[in-house]
């Protein structure tokens, strides 16, 4: 598995766990794990920041975007032997704490084999009750000189970091430079400006309203969740063409979630739109069976 660790930019270390990225922040003498990949890469992080920050020392703390399974793989294997508190947004709590699933994704934004397959990633939750701290006034902790902005609907309690000074943006799943939807995509990493992974998206216009926001800071470098970190006057231009046109470019045509979002609050799941797949499934199956019977009496006459 390599991770193939690079700083992308002033103290921000780029670490890749397959299909997701992971990132080591340090500031001053200490540092900051933001998400936690895949499940298995526990030790590949021990390494990497070691061979960044120069010693075994653990983080000042974990900073969770989001609680989806990509994001928290190897989190539960590194408190194992890492006495930390972990931050996320009040509205992952649930997901967090043992109390509810996330939403159920949704293979049919029709996108590629990764939204196809999607039915079968875990959805939670875990429970890291003990550990878990709620990010409060915008301030990242351990990184004074970072802000964590809340950028909803991939998730309702994603969040988003940005560091002025360089105007580095870490905008995790709110935004993507990859079409996380295709294997093909994923596998070559070709560049490309997105919003949220579309199969684990549970509220549209709050996706939209998220890129919007981001837009508007005019990131200097943008690194994400998933893909390669992109920077400078090109990026910034595809990314206000990201927001100019969320709407025709990225909500799906059909869906669980294209027209209804799912709700959600602090307990988590409120309410689900129905799930068109059973509808789907059968009408295939009419038309398979039509197809069929026309073919049986072709071959009759």
């Amino acid at each position: 598995m390599n991770a193939n660790p690079r700083e992308v930019a002033e103290n921000v270390l780029f670490v890749r766990t397959t299909m997701v990225n992971l990132f080591i922040v340090r500031e001053g003498s200490s540092w900051v794990l933001v998400d936690c990949g895949l499940r298995g890469y526990h030790e590949t992080i021990r390494r990497a920041a070691e061979g960044y920050v120069g010693h075994s020392r653990p983080p000042e703390a974990i900073v969770l975007t989001h609680g989806h399974f990509d994001h928290i793989g190897s989190l539960q294997a590194l408190l194992s032997s890492w006495n930390v508190p972990v931050f996320a947004h009040p509205l992952e709590a649930p997901y967090l704490t043992g109390i509810s699933s996330y939403p159920p994704p949704d293979p049919l934004v029709g996108r590629g084999s990764m939204a196809l397959l999607s039915r079968l990633y875990p959805r939670g939750p875990i429970d890291i009750s003990g550990r878990l701290r709620m990010l409060a006034n915008n301030t990242v902790p351990g990184l004074p000189q970072w802000r964590w902005l809340h950028t909803p609907g991939h998730t309702a309690g994603h969040v988003s970091l940005f560091r002025e000074a360089d105007r580095t943006l870490l905008s995790a799943d709110a935004v993507v430079t990859v079409k996380q939807e295709s294997m093909t995509a994923v596998m070559t990493q070709r560049r490309e400006m997105h919003g949220p992974p579309a199969y684990f998206t549970q509220d549209w216009q709050a996706a939209g309203d998220s890129v919007g926001r981001l837009a508007a800071l005019e990131p200097e470098m943008l690194i994400a969740g998933h893909g390669e970190p992109w920077g400078g006057p090109e990026m910034r231009a595809h990314l206000r063409d990201l927001a100019a046109n969320f709407a025709s470019r990225e909500v799906p045509r059909f869906g669980r979630y294209a027209s209804r979002p799912a709700v959600t609050d602090a307990r988590g799941i409120v309410s689900l739109p129905p799930d068109p797949l059973p509808k789907v499934l059968a009408g295939a199956v009419i038309a398979a069976g039509a197809a069929w019977a026309l073919a049986q009496k072709r071959r009759a006459a």
